[in-house]
C-alpha cells in the first residue's frame, strides 16, 4: 500500500540480506545497478553515441557502479573517461572486480588525486558516482571541491547522480555543506528517505528508482520504518452504495469558535461536507450560533451555554451530547481562554468518539499537559510547526531540522497519530512507523488552509476508516487539492475555500 523508504542502515541491510541470506552475488547486484543507472540515462538524454562522458567514481561501492557505466557506455560508443579518487589497488569486493573489467574492456581511466586542480571539462554528461548513500558526515575539502567543479560546469552539462548526489545526506535531505545538482538522480530499490523531501529536490532534480533485483522475501523479513503514501491509498476510501444516505455517511461534529475566530469553524465544517460527510454540526457558544449558521444552510449549528464565550454552561451541554457523533474535531477557531482549555479538559475526560485535536486545542494541551496521559489512543493531532514546537517546548527552527524525528517520537510516546504539517507533512504513528506524503504544494500555505485539513479529515474518520488511514488520506487528498488549485492559480492568491471546495473535483480525476 505504501511505497517503502528505507534509510541508509536499512538499505544496506536489504544488500546485504540479498548477499547473504539468498545468495545473490554483490557483483551481480553492482551490475544490475550499472545497466538500470545507463538504462535511464538512455531514455533521460537520448543516444550517448560518440557524446562525452565523464564518470567520477569514490572509492566505494558507487564507485563500483560507475566502473560498470563505464563499461557499458563505451560498449555504446560513447567516450568514456573515469576519473576514480582511490588508488586502484584500493579499491576492494565488488567495486574491484568491476574495475578490472572496465580496465579489460578498454575504458580509459584516470587517477584524480586530492592534489590535482579541480578543473572539469566540459562534457556532454558527467555522472556523479562520488559518494553513496553511506555519506553522513560533513564533505572532506577534496570532495567539496569536486562537487563545486560539477556544479560550476551543470550549464553546459547533463548532471546524472547514481543513487544519491554527492554531499547530500539520504536521511535528512540536507547538502552537508554543498551537495551536486542533478538533473537527474537514479536510485535503486527504492527512494531512501532523505531523497523525497522538500529539501532534497533542488539536489537530487528528476528521481526516478530503478529495482536491481532485491527479492521482496527480504524486505518482508527486514521491513522499514518509513513509508511514502501513494495512489493506493484510496483503497481505503468506502464504496458508495445505492442505498446510501446521510446518515450512513457519518455525522461529523466540529467545535471551535470564538469572538472573530469563527471562520476557522465555518471552513472546517465547508470541507467535511465536500469530503463526503453526511451530516456536519457546528458547537460553538450560543451567542456566536446565529453567525456562525449564516455561513452556510448545509451546516447545522449547536448553540452551547450562554453568551459569546465557553463558559461551564457550555461544557454541561456539551458532554452529554458527544456519544452522538460518528467523529469529532475540536480546535478551529476555539480560542485560547480558560473556558475554551475547559472545554477540551472535559471532552478528554468524558470519554468520546474517535477525534482531531488541530489549533486552539494542541495549545490547550501545551497548557495543560497532564491531559495527555488521557487522550484516546490513535486519536489525530494535526500540529503545524509553532503548534509541535509548544506542545514539545521546542523552537520551529528545531522542529523544522528534525520533523521525521519529532514526528516519530511523539506519536510513540503519546500513542497518537501525529500529523505535522508542512511541505511533504510526516505522520508518526504509535508503531513507530512514519508516513510521508510526496506533495509539496505552495497553494496550500493559505489562512484557513489548516482548518480544511481538519474538517477533510474528521469526515473520513466518520466514515470508519481507520485513524492511521485516515489521516494519510487527508494529508494526501489535502495535497492533491493545493495541486489541482494550482492550475488555475499558479502564483497562489488562492483562499481556503478554494481548496475545499476543489476536493469533489480531484476525487472525480483520481478516481475516476
Amino acid at each position: 500500500m505504501f511505497s517503502p523508504l528505507p534509510t541508509p542502515v536499512e538499505m544496506s541491510g536489504w544488500d546485504k540480506a540479498a548477499i547473504h541470506d539468498t545468495g545473490i552475488r554483490g557483483e551481480i547486484l553492482m551490475e544490475n545497478a550499472g545497466r538500470e543507472a545507463v538504462s535511464t540515462l538512455l531514455s533521460e538524454f537520448g543516444s550517448v553515441k560518440n557524446k562525452s562522458i565523464l564518470i567520477i567514481s569514490g572509492s566505494g561501492n558507487n564507485g563500483g557502479d560507475g566502473f560498470v557505466m563505464g563499461r557499458q557506455l563505451a560498449d555504446l560508443g560513447a567516450e568514456v573517461l573515469i576519473l576514480h579518487t582511490a588508488p586502484k589497488n584500493k579499491y576492494k569486493g565488488d567495486a574491484l572486480y568491476h574495475l578490472k573489467l572496465a580496465i579489460k574492456s578498454g575504458v580509459q581511466l584516470k587517477h584524480f588525486r586530492a592534489v590535482d586542480k579541480i578543473n572539469l571539462h566540459e562534457s556532454d554528461i558527467i555522472i556523479d558516482c562520488l559518494l553513496g548513500t553511506g555519506f553522513n558526515n560533513e564533505l572532506r575539502p577534496f570532495a567539496t571541491k569536486i562537487v563545486e567543479a560539477v556544479n560550476k560546469v551543470r550549464k553546459h552539462s547533463f548532471i546524472f547522480a547514481i543513487d544519491v548526489p554527492s554531499g547530500l545526506n539520504s536521511l535528512s535531505g540536507k547538502a552537508q555543506p554543498v551537495a551536486v545538482i542533478a538533473h537527474t538522480t537514479v536510485t535503486f530499490e527504492a527512494a531512501k528517505v532523505g531523497l523525497i523531501l522538500p529539501e532534497a529536490k533542488q539536489f537530487t532534480g528528476k528521481l526516478i528508482v530503478k529495482k536491481i533485483g532485491i527479492p521482496n522475501k527480504v524486505k518482508n523479513d527486514h521491513p522499514v520504518s518509513h513509508y511514502l503514501i501513494n495512489d493506493s491509498i484510496y483503497d481505503h476510501l468506502p464504496p458508495l452504495t445505492p442505498t446510501m444516505h446521510k446518515g450512513t455517511s457519518g455525522h461529523v461534529l466540529i467545535i471551535g469558535g470564538a469572538i472573530g475566530l469563527t471562520g476557522a469553524l465555518q471552513l472546517a465544517g465547508l470541507a467535511a461536507l465536500r469530503a463526503g460527510a453526511g451530516l456536519v454540526t457546528l458547537a460553538c457558544p450560543a451567542g456566536l450560533a446565529s453567525q456562525v449558521k449564516a455561513y452556510m444552510p448545509e451546516l447545522m449549528t449547536m448553540g452551547l451555554g450562554s453568551g459569546d464565550h465557553w463558559n461551564d454552561q457550555a461544557v454541561e451541554d456539551l458532554i452529554p451530547l458527544l456519544g452522538n457523533y460518528s467523529a469529532i474535531a475540536i480546535g478551529p477557531g476555539l480560542g485560547r481562554t480558560e473556558g475554551a482549555m475547559n472545554i477540551v479538559e472535559a471532552m478528554i475526560s468524558a470519554g468520546h468518539p474517535p477525534a482531531v485535536f488541530d489549533a486552539d486545542a494542541l495549545y490547550a494541551l501545551s497548557r495543560r499537559s497532564h491531559l495527555l496521559i488521557s487522550i484516546a489512543e490513535n486519536s489525530i493531532f494535526t500540529p503545524h510547526p509553532g503548534e509541535m514546537g509548544r506542545l514539545i517546548n521546542k523552537s520551529i527552527a528545531e522542529i523544522e531540522s528534525a520533523r521525521i524525528e519529532t514526528a516519530h517520537k511523539y506519536a510513540v510516546s503519546k500513542k497518537v497519530i501525529l500529523v505535522l504539517k508542512g511541505a511533504g507533512t510526516i505522520i508518526g504513528c504509535p508503531d513507530g512507523k512514519t508516513m510521508i506524503s510526496p506533495i509539496s504544494a505552495p497553494n496550500l500555505a493559505a489562512a484557513g488552509s489548516g482548518d480544511i485539513l481538519s474538517g477533510i479529515t474528521v469526515a473520513l474518520l466518520a466514515r470508519g476508516i481507520p485513524a492511521m488511514q485516515t489521516a494519510c488520506l487527508g494529508v494526501y487528498l489535502h495535497g492533491k487539492c493545493g495541486l489541482y488549485i494550482n492550475r488555475n492559480f499558479p502564483h497562489r492568491g488562492n483562499i481556503a475555500s478554494e481548496i475545499a471546495n476543489s476536493l469533489p473535483q480531484v476525487l472525480k480525476e483520481e478516481l475516476c
